[in-house]
């Protein structure tokens, strides 16, 4: 069993003294998803706090100990014993109809809530709560296309999700050379955008010249929820090889006048969909700010992660555009290929169609890209292309390499986040705007 904190084991030690008076619970043995179901309905029916605090611990002790075929069960088990009650509901709207008083709406209010939140709540009582439930996000997320009713189970921890992980609990970290080696580990083990090859490229990546920011939740300590590398430079970037291969500065200067955002990483999968990134840049621009006044310009080097798919489904799919098929047919290979034998014809079609695709295609009236979205829904206006932006085989097999600015204007950002937001405006910069133009060429 995991180990509590202090604060907790006076509690569930009272709690497992009252557990062993209570003769339907003593040797109790959770084996299945079953047992595990009839725990949490014991949870949901206790009052006391230590009981509750000792039964939350059994359900998530029980939990963990869960083979990946019974958890699909339990959540099964969950949507089954622990929805909405039709009938509580109906008549709750017929009293509410009878006598709209302020009872009447708090009870018509809990009649539409399923017994799981509560559940979920109570369970969030346990020293490890918070975690456990984040884990059980993290493995429902995949059932949820084979298995539709799940999706309302989903809904109740997404909804509580928002709630608890919501900026105000969060606490913003610098991570430096003296942060505890096993959060660096996690760092390492979290980078979702450049990998990191151990210690030593870590130890660049948190040098003089460059700045890691984290979230972390109180409820999950050494669990950073998401985090930033920011590269402090002269100017800005177009290639994140050269980036992070820079000979490292022992010192800044005030020939430092950029802060390029290269890599944003989620930490935990059960967080999916709960945007956190968009209030991380904006305290790290103050954060910079402060250290640095003389930083004055904020961007990203970022990846086009859905490019290539997108274009092989153009050219390759049940209705292939053939327009597209001989100008690219040489950078399509299978294999990552070196960007040195594009041809320039090659290079200006594969960049005409990049730029069409961060600007021109469209998912529910916003861009289809997913990191395209993020940036301009923050604020920022995409700045330009970047051919052999990420020369890696990553880079290659994403977007043929090329990588893109998206620059935070301090000026304009709150302006250009409206403007997306309610009109699905997408900002450009001149520099992008004439790069379509000569494209088009």
């Amino acid at each position: 069993m995991m180990k509590l904190p202090q604060w907790a084991n006076s509690v569930v030690s009272a709690g497992r003294r009252l557990l062993q008076r209570d003769s339907r619970a003593v040797e109790r043995k959770v084996n299945s998803e079953e047992d595990l179901l009839n725990l949490c309905r014991e949870l949901l029916s206790t009052k006391g706090e230590a009981m509750g605090i000792t039964l939350a611990a059994a359900v998530e002790e029980a939990y963990q100990q869960l083979a990946e075929e019974k958890k699909t069960a339990f959540f099964k088990l969950l949507f089954e014993h622990f929805s909405i009650d039709m009938g509580k509901v109906f008549k709750a709207i017929d009293e509410f109809q009878s006598s709209p008083e302020s009872g009447a709406i708090y009870r018509l209010h809990k009649a539409t809530e399923t017994p799981r939140l509560e559940l979920f709540r109570r369970i969030n009582m346990a020293p490890k709560g918070t975690e456990t439930l984040v884990e059980m996000r993290e493995d429902l997320l995949p059932l949820l296309k084979e298995y539709e009713q799940l999706k309302d189970v989903d809904f109740d921890l997404t909804h509580l999700m928002r709630s608890w992980f919501n900026r105000g609990f969060l606490k913003l970290v610098e991570i430096n050379w003296q942060t505890p080696a096993h959060i660096l580990e996690k760092l390492m083990e979290y980078e979702a955008v450049h990998s990191m090859n151990g210690w030593e490229d870590l130890r660049r990546r948190l040098a003089a010249d460059r700045r890691c920011y984290a979230f972390f939740h109180p409820a999950m300590q050494d669990e950073p929820i998401i985090f930033v590398q920011v590269a402090l430079c002269h100017g800005l970037s177009s290639s994140i090889q050269e980036l992070l291969q820079t000979v490292e500065r022992e010192e800044l200067d005030n020939s430092v006048d950029t802060a390029i955002f290269y890599s944003i990483s989620d930490c935990q999968k059960g967080l999916k969909g709960i945007s956190l990134g968009n209030f991380l840049i904006k305290q790290v621009v103050m954060e910079i700010r402060k250290e640095a006044p003389q930083i004055n310009q904020f961007a990203t080097l970022s990846p086009v992660p859905g490019f290539r798919t997108w274009l092989q489904r153009k050219t390759q799919g049940d209705e292939p555009d053939n327009s597209f098929k001989e100008p690219v047919k040489f950078p399509l290979v299978n294999d990552a290929v070196s960007q040195e034998n594009y041809s320039e014809e090659q290079k200006t079609k594969v960049l005409k169609l990049c730029a069409e695709y961060l600007y021109l295609v469209k998912k529910n009236e916003e861009p289809i890209d997913s990191v395209a979205r993020f940036h301009l829904r923050n604020g920022a206006s995409i700045r330009r292309l970047n051919w052999n932006g990420d020369t890696s085989a990553k880079g290659i097999e994403q977007s043929f390499g090329i990588m893109v600015n998206y620059h935070y204007d301090l000026t304009q950002v709150e302006e250009r986040h409206e403007a997306f937001v309610n009109y699905k405006k997408i900002s450009i910069d001149k520099e992008f705007s004439k790069q379509l133009s000569d494209l088009e060429t």
